[in-house]
């Protein structure tokens, strides 16, 4: 039997794609192996956000030629979009397809296996205005399914390549949507993750809108026990969608929120559409609505001209908005972007002590928002076994949570009181 693995780098968009060609490829009649293992075919499903993302792309790609210099290599996503001549050149590969017809991977495979005729699918992707939806009906290895819903970015953040790797913002029609979720469900999904570039603009080239879209999941996908938006921007989030999260239990009490920087300075500089006293104020009615949700978000440390001062005003500001983690990211060069020729880049070391600052600050603000829920019953999602006799999974919050049991629980919810946090800081349940 013809064997293939699959390499994911990046998002969770990236993921979605990826359990796409898993299901286009089983249904092929292929079988799937470890990536670290010698098969007929493998697909790197890249990413571009940096050069480094690049660097172990190409890196994806020597690796599987060391397992097997004979296989079928097959390149596609967000690197083969911006720098497809580079990989045509220097790297021998199969198939390479940049942010369209993504869909065709698994039959051009199938046609490809016997002439190995190279072939290469880039178009301009800024021209793109269609969707293209992947037939995902399950997801094979985990609890939660992802549901992409929105592709492409019209923003233009100076640090970032993705609306030239991804292009303009397209959505998944709604019926669509939700029939894809109706086939999660059905397949024993009890938890959607809705995910896309800019989420929360799902719909605005559509005529809808992500409320319309949450509310039509609540009424009409039967089964279906939590849905969960993967990341949103606070100029998305209307007081429509707040309001409806904050009296539909089924919409997770969590809201990923990238910052990207708690300094005005720096966040005109990376051409963010707000400033600190508008997020802060954001949160906080947030936050009067429902006390006790899970707001993280993500930061680059290390801009250009990112100044001591810069970096105390976004440690001050992170402080006082109590989110409850940070995902904390040193500044990382990418060609073709604003930012890369800007003046005044950091030295790695400085990145890197106050990459180490945040992520210190950012375990401490976790420590303490998971503290208020000891004693609390949440609902929890169990989602696999890591410990003989111990089941993982998360609340609402996103919160880890561990309780003993066994394994006929699992891909259940359960409520779940919590009392006490381990030595791992995971939340003890019963």
């Amino acid at each position: 039997m013809v064997t293939f693995a699959v390499s994911t780098l990046g998002c969770k968009v990236n993921a979605y794609e990826s359990e796409g060609y898993v299901q286009g490829l089983l249904e092929c009649g292929y079988r799937e192996v470890s990536f670290k293992e010698i098969a007929d075919i493998y697909i790197i499903n890249t990413c571009a956000v940096t050069n480094t993302a690049s660097a172990k792309s190409r890196q994806r790609i020597h690796q599987a030629k060391a397992l097997n210099p004979n296989a079928f290599i097959a390149v596609v996503g967000c690197y083969v979009q911006v720098d497809s001549e580079r990989l045509a050149k220097a790297e021998q590969i199969d198939i390479l397809i940049g942010s369209d017809q993504k869909v065709l991977l698994p039959q051009l495979i199938q046609s490809a296996l016997q002439d190995r005729k190279p072939q290469k699918i880039v178009h301009d992707v800024r021209s793109l205005r269609t969707f293209e939806a992947l037939p995902i009906s399950r997801f094979h290895r985990q609890t939660r399914a992802y549901l992409k819903i929105q592709d492409g970015c019209n923003q233009f953040c100076s640090y970032c390549i993705i609306p030239f790797a991804r292009g303009a913002e397209r959505s998944l029609p709604i019926d669509q949507a939700i029939a894809v979720a109706k086939n999660l469900t059905a397949n024993q999904h009890r938890e959607i993750v809705l995910s896309g570039i800019h989420t929360g603009r799902y719909g605005r080239d559509l005529g809808t809108d992500l409320l319309t879209l949450l509310k039509r999941m609540v009424d009409e996908v039967s089964g279906l026990e939590r849905i969960r938006v993967s990341s949103i921007e606070m100029n998305e989030i209307s007081d429509e969608l707040l309001m409806y999260m904050a009296k539909e239990p089924k919409l997770a009490r969590h809201l990923h929120i990238p910052i990207q920087s708690g300094s005005d300075h720096v966040l005109e500089l990376m051409h963010r559409p707000y400033r600190m006293d508008w997020f802060q104020r954001r949160v906080e009615h947030i936050r009067a609505l429902m006390p006790d949700i899970s707001i993280s978000t993500d930061v680059i440390v290390g801009f250009p001209q990112e100044s001591e001062e810069d970096f105390e005003n976004t440690c001050r500001n992170l402080q006082q908005l109590q989110l409850s983690f940070l995902h904390v990211f040193p500044y990382s060069k990418r060609d073709h972007t604003a930012a890369a020729d800007m003046s005044g880049h950091l030295d790695n070391r400085t990145k890197k002590q106050r990459a180490a600052r945040l992520n210190e600050l950012s375990k401490t603000l976790y420590h303490t928002y998971k503290q208020q829920f000891i004693h609390h019953s949440v609902d929890v999602l169990l989602e696999e076994s890591k410990e003989p006799g111990w089941l993982f999974g998360h609340t609402s919050e996103y919160l880890p949570v561990k309780v003993a049991g066994d394994e006929t629980a699992l891909h259940t919810m359960k409520q779940v009181t919590l009392i006490d946090l381990d030595a791992d800081d995971v939340l003890i349940g019963e």
